[in-house]
């Protein structure tokens, strides 16, 4: 799962995100309610975790205007206010569920996947198609034309974004910020070093190669010729 987390506090933010990286979802970072609001209206959640003291803007503000979208992504608030009025008002300002703190981070987690599986935006259980090419979320299996493939798992991440995004170039950048959680380039040639162990993984003992590097541009993963 992708999932949106705007939280002010910093260790808070850093609990969340190791949490849920661990987990084996993708957690996104905005600290503070403006930030949170832009990035909920350009990009695609499976779930919005919300504070609701916020600078900037507060979190319940925040819901209003995405709901106000006519976007229906899970929403969970996370807040130190928990009295029966301030959880109603969470609820009714479009909030899918609510959650106290402090709290234990193996019930958030079930929450959230409940509120992804409930509204059809988990992915842990789909599987991914690329012509010959299949990833399972759920199995953590890789498979081309039927033939096992094993990804260490930051190559699975990595494949899953490119098969996702499959037919279009996917620059450095793009990978940096959702296969690195980089917000900025470190100078490294991470990229690069596993991009080759991967074609090497997929492309290897096939005719036809599906990892292509787009020079100047980036990388795309595309269906071999004789599959289109």
């Amino acid at each position: 799962m992708k999932i949106l987390i705007v939280e002010d506090d910093d260790e808070a933010a850093k609990f969340l995100i190791k949490g849920f990286s661990e987990a084996g979802h993708n957690p996104i970072h905005a600290v503070d309610g403006d930030t949170g609001l832009h990035l909920a209206k350009t990009e695609q959640f499976d779930v919005l975790i919300l504070d609701r003291m916020l600078p900037k803007l507060d979190g319940l503000s925040l819901l209003k205007e995405v709901r106000a979208d006519d976007d229906n992504t899970p929403a969970l608030i996370l807040s130190a206010l928990g009295a029966v009025d301030d959880r109603v008002e969470g609820l009714r300002s479009g909030g899918d569920d609510y959650l106290t703190k402090p709290y234990a981070f193996s019930e958030l987690l079930a929450r959230v996947e409940v509120l992804a599986k409930r509204t059809g935006n988990d992915e842990s259980d789909t599987v991914l198609k690329v012509g010959e090419l299949e990833l399972d979320r759920l199995s953590r299996e890789v498979r081309r034309d039927g033939q096992k493939i094993l990804l260490q798992p930051r190559e699975f991440r990595l494949l899953a974004y490119l098969m996702k995004n499959a037919g279009t170039v996917v620059t450095r950048t793009m990978l940096l910020e959702k296969v690195w959680d980089y917000h900025f380039d470190p100078q490294t040639n991470v990229i690069d070093v596993h991009i080759s162990r991967l074609r090497g993984k997929i492309d290897k003992d096939f005719n036809e190669p599906m990892l292509l590097t787009i020079r100047g541009a980036g990388y795309k993963l595309q269906k071999p010729e004789n599959n289109i």
